[in-house]
């Protein structure tokens, strides 16, 4: 079963608050103003029930991972700190591993004080949700020696992380793409191609080391590193910032 996100969900759920027309759903009385401001005051049933089954195909449904990676990333402050509060309660009545519904979140937080609370969050670790399978890299050489690389971070379960980039090793890089989470079907394989360029497997620390030196290069340049690199700043260590 697929449970799409809405702005109005997540608004409702997280802000403990519904808008007018779906209080009007979940009262007896729509044109009653008491009824209105009580229904502002609890979420609707209705509402929680769809929220909470949305969560809770975070663990095995990748749309509706990727979906509550980007729903979280277009919400401001107050909007991330709401859902991070509603989470708290939500997650020990779902019965899916709490990474499930941490990890989107914590895919495109950049924030530090925000991870750590997330982080926190997650609990003690818990071997269903374990990744199951290594870092690994793929890499390839397309015209006027621009590489293509593509490194493949897991999350949890059957999720991972993919970041991909066209670079000039120790130079700047052309292009950066992240995709905050995939399912391991989806994601990249030796023997296929990336921005027309056929990758192979290669040695992670050599990607890595690469693209270190590329980060380097490139922050020095131009004075600051492409934004989706941030993602896989851990991977890169002292070097991400120049």
């Amino acid at each position: 079963m697929h449970v799409h996100v809405t702005d109005d969900l997540i608004d409702t759920r997280t802000s403990e608050s519904i808008p007018a027309s779906s209080a009007s759903s979940c009262s007896t009385s729509s044109s009653s103003s008491s009824a209105s401001k009580l229904a502002s005051k609890a979420p609707c049933p209705r509402s929680v029930r769809a929220w909470r089954a949305w969560l809770g195909a975070l663990a095995n449904d990748a749309e509706a991972a990727q979906a509550a990676a980007l729903a979280y990333e277009q919400l401001d402050a107050s909007g991330r700190d709401a859902w991070i509060d509603s989470l708290a309660q939500d997650a020990l009545e779902l019965g899916v591993p709490r990474i499930a519904v941490y990890a989107p979140l914590l895919a495109v937080e950049l924030d530090g004080k925000r991870r750590q609370r997330i982080q926190s969050a997650l609990g003690p670790h818990e071997s269903v949700a374990a990744p199951r399978q290594a870092t690994r890299a793929l890499v390839g050489v397309g015209r006027n020696d621009l590489r293509v690389a593509v490194v493949v971070a897991p999350l949890y379960m059957d999720f991972v992380q993919v970041m991909a980039c066209g670079y000039r090793v120790a130079e700047s890089f052309d292009w950066v793409r992240h995709d905050p989470i995939v399912s391991t079907g989806s994601v990249p394989r030796a023997g296929e191609r990336v921005e027309g360029v056929l990758v192979e497997s290669s040695p992670l620390k050599g990607v890595i080391d690469e693209l270190a030196l590329t980060i380097v290069a490139h922050h020095r340049a131009h004075g600051e590193v492409p934004p989706a690199l941030r993602a896989f700043a851990h991977v890169f260590g002292p070097s991400f910032g120049g």
